[in-house]
């Protein structure tokens, strides 16, 4: 290896390393306030998590690609389902490069909550899910009160759980 080769790949190295510690360093925690979304749901009308206010609200990235995403929508269907009526509204956030991706994703996986593609990342840049899928639980208050980073299988108990604890809890007066 050559002394240039050597050095590109240490400032290489260096650089994803202070790009990761700015990215973690700025990624969204409980108790923060969730930014705007603004984009347009698959019917047409526009999320706006103002207008959400004593809900219950999982915000969830996914994207085509992502193995554990189809696993997860599954279980975030269900929780849909069973949930919504008692003031859970689930929002899907797709940040695939091109809307033939994500609906052909979702005619594989069919869901009925809504969903949003934020081809541009403007929304993706402001929440900085480390990975996919990556879920955020807004409570009543309009806070984050717990982000989910990945998916795995025994995962859908701790999810219900979560959304579960959420509902039981007061809206804000």
């Amino acid at each position: 290896m050559s002394v240039k080769s050597s050095t590109i790949r240490t400032w290489s190295l260096g650089v994803l390393v202070i790009a990761f510690a700015a990215a973690t360093a700025h990624a969204l925690t409980p108790g923060d306030i969730p930014p705007p979304i603004s984009l347009p749901d698959q019917t047409g009308k526009t999320v706006d998590l103002g207008k959400l206010e004593g809900k219950v609200v999982l915000i969830d990235f996914w994207a085509s690609w992502c193995g554990p995403c189809k696993q997860e929508m599954r279980v975030l269907e269900t929780l849909h389902k069973k949930y919504a009526s008692e003031g859970l509204v689930i929002v899907g956030v797709n940040i695939d490069s091109s809307d033939k991706k994500m609906n052909n994703f979702l005619k594989a996986t069919p869901v009925t909550f809504r969903q949003v593609r934020d081809k541009k990342l403007q929304i993706a840049s402001r929440y900085e899910p480390s990975t996919m899928p990556s879920s955020y639980f807004i409570g009543r208050d309009g806070k984050i009160r717990h982000v989910h980073e990945g998916f795995r299988k025994n995962d859908a108990g701790k999810l219900e759980a979560r959304v579960k604890a959420l509902l039981a809890e007061s809206p804000p007066n």
